[in-house]
């Protein structure tokens, strides 16, 4: 059954324009759970012996953070525990508030202070001991952000020129710079959408954090993404070569490559969720949040790739058409 992408495009733009303002108002609607990459804090690896009681470490983790000591200066942020998989180990990470009224020793002196805590209470409650522990400064922190703010927004510009040169004279008599445009747009859409949705289930599972592992993810994605939106492109343009389409309405010749490719990008898209989905069920639990953000990823790339980026491609075209004629 082959479907008007053309056609039906303004459904899909709606589709894809609610989605992606929902994702802008995530941040403003629910809270954000970032890692301690990008907040600083503290990462306590515990060798233990036996079973592992997630819950009775969670109770010791608890205790503590409500002391005195912590309590009354909201010091703490965020904690969680996981198991690393396969080993007696496990990890404790907490994140710690920035507050003018703590100076840098105080803030150490804290984070000193529920180590020892931590290591003496888990040593007699849990019989495990700690083998490795990382602080991560607030400044830190800050350059992991801006960096991956940076690495986005240039991988998806660089990305985008490169398209508008690697197309340029693919409609012959205009520019390139719709390839460019389109890939741009539907690759921020892919970025923002999954990040809204990945949003929402770390509120309801707070350990999914947006981490260096989530930005990892998005880079990915935007790697897949533009793959699939290149088979589309290119086969547009291998249609616009043949002879007997030169007099085709350039819509039709768009929807015709759609769906000439549609089949491929959906079992591609579709052996890749398979394998994430596996990944997520039976794989490790410290990369469960990963491989959330890949499956969203991947789920938007394929709409953005079939459903916004070509038909959008038809409308910048045919805007440029309209203004030469003029």
């Amino acid at each position: 059954m082959r479907i008007d992408y053309i056609k039906n495009r303004f459904t899909y733009y709606y589709v894809a324009l609610a989605l992606f303002v929902g994702s802008l108002a995530m941040p403003f609607v629910l809270p954000i759970h970032l890692g301690i990459d990008m907040t600083g804090g503290t990462q306590s690896e515990f060798q233990f012996t036996g079973e592992f009681q997630k819950n009775q470490v969670e109770s010791v983790v608890s205790k503590i953070s409500s002391q005195q000591e912590f309590a009354s200066k909201s010091a703490i942020n965020t904690t969680s525990v996981y198991k690393v998989s396969g080993e007696n180990l496990f990890i404790v990470e907490v994140g710690y508030n920035t507050r003018k009224s703590l100076t840098d020793q105080e803030l150490d002196t804290l984070k000193t202070d529920f180590q020892n805590q931590l290591t003496g209470e888990l040593k007699t409650s849990a019989n495990a001991t700690l083998v490795r522990y990382q602080n991560i400064g607030e400044s830190f922190g800050d350059y992991i952000k801006k960096t991956a703010y940076l690495t986005l927004a240039m991988i998806i510009l660089v990305i985008s020129l490169y398209i508008a040169w690697a197309f340029r004279g693919a409609v012959e008599g205009y520019t390139s710079f719709s390839f460019g445009a389109v890939t741009a747009v539907s690759l921020f859409h892919d970025v923002v959408i999954a990040f809204g949705l990945y949003v929402v289930a770390s509120s309801f599972f707070p350990e999914y954090k947006i981490d260096t592992f989530f930005i990892t993810a998005m880079l990915t994605v935007l790697g897949y993404s533009i793959n699939d939106t290149i088979v589309i492109m290119d086969r547009i343009r291998s249609n616009l070569l043949i002879p007997a389409n030169k007099k085709l309405d350039f819509g039709i010749l768009v929807n015709n490559s759609i769906n000439d490719t549609i089949t491929r990008s959906m079992f591609t898209s579709l052996t890749v969720v398979i394998v994430l989905v596996a990944l997520y069920l039976f794989g490790p639990q410290a990369i469960h949040g990963f491989t959330l953000a890949l499956i969203f990823g991947t789920l938007v790339g394929t709409y953005s790739s079939v459903c916004i980026a070509a038909p959008l491609l038809y409308d910048l075209t045919r805007m440029q058409q309209k203004q030469q004629k003029q």
